[in-house]
């Protein structure tokens, strides 16, 4: 039997924060993930008194926070224009992870190129300084899995050389749109994961990963172009095979949270429900 903790990432709930956080513990949540910026009340916009008392009612929930997520937005870090506003924004978060209690900060960087050039450059020095401050602090920034393969990111990642740099490995990105093994890449990303995304889903048709995250970094992760492109569904009912993706996760040391993400459908915390349910029913029978 494994003894995972679960998280959930908050904002898939779509209710109001002292809601979302009870019905996270209602569920039999262990964690909870949280969202820095980009969102209404957001913890990096408080001051410090809003930010104590936000971690308080998450620990008078008995939750814990498996990690926040930092991301910005647009292209990451591919536009050397945009990065030292991004960067210093980032560090802020890597702040406020610790005043929440943890030493995991998420997000997407942008598609590392898998040819070494201008872009991959541009990316390397500005991760390379995220994950110099993190490690100063004993946190880690974790890219999360999906526009390039497991391979191209590993690469990337002992290029910078710093334990401040891990990976948030969501393996629905990864068959949703890279259509490659999620189960292989968490042996190819070994030592590297520092949190995970328990998220399923299909690949409808496949294209440059590129043309995805271009989508998404001009419209969101409501931009209707990408339905045409994959769906995300409730955990288990799409193509990531879950027990094997939480074996391989087992079979590697993997240690930390297993933390749900529902981004889309009507019924988000009947498919939170489900999924923490089914995660519960996968661990027991490991």
């Amino acid at each position: 039997m494994l003894d995972y903790k679960i998280g959930i990432m908050i904002d898939g709930f779509k209710l109001p924060m002292n809601e979302a956080l009870h019905t996270a513990a209602l569920i039999g949540a262990d964690a909870l993930q949280l969202t820095a910026v980009g969102i209404e009340d957001a913890p990096l916009d408080m001051d410090a008194t809003g930010r104590k008392e936000l971690y308080r009612r998450i620990c008078g929930e008995g939750l814990s926070v498996s990690a926040v997520c930092g991301d910005l937005g647009g292209h990451g870090f591919t536009l050397a224009e945009e990065n030292p506003g991004k960067i210093e924004t980032s560090k802020r978060i890597v702040d406020l992870a610790l005043e929440m209690g943890t030493k995991v900060i998420t997000t997407h960087i942008g598609v590392i190129p898998a040819v070494k050039n201008e872009t991959y450059n541009i990316m390397l020095e500005a991760c390379g300084e995220l994950g110099l401050y993190a490690h100063s602090h004993g946190a880690r920034f974790a890219i999360e899995t999906g526009p390039e393969t497991p391979e191209v990111l590993c690469g990337f990642i002992e290029d910078l050389g710093t334990d401040g740099i891990a990976v948030n490995y969501d393996p629905a990105n990864l068959v949703m749109v890279t259509g490659v093994d999620p189960v292989k890449g968490v042996h190819t990303l070994s030592g590297k994961i520092a949190h995970t995304h328990a998220k399923d889903g299909v690949m409808l048709k496949k294209t440059d990963p590129k043309v995805i995250y271009d989508f998404f970094a001009e419209g969101g992760i409501g931009d209707l172009r990408m339905e045409d492109y994959f769906r995300e569904l409730p955990l288990g009912s799409g193509d990531v095979d879950i027990p094997a993706w939480i074996k391989a996760l087992s079979d590697v040391g993997y240690a930390g949270y297993i933390t749900v993400e529902r981004e889309a459908g009507p019924d988000p915390v009947g498919d939170i429900r489900l999924a923490v349910t089914t995660l519960r029913n996968i661990f027991a029978s490991l």
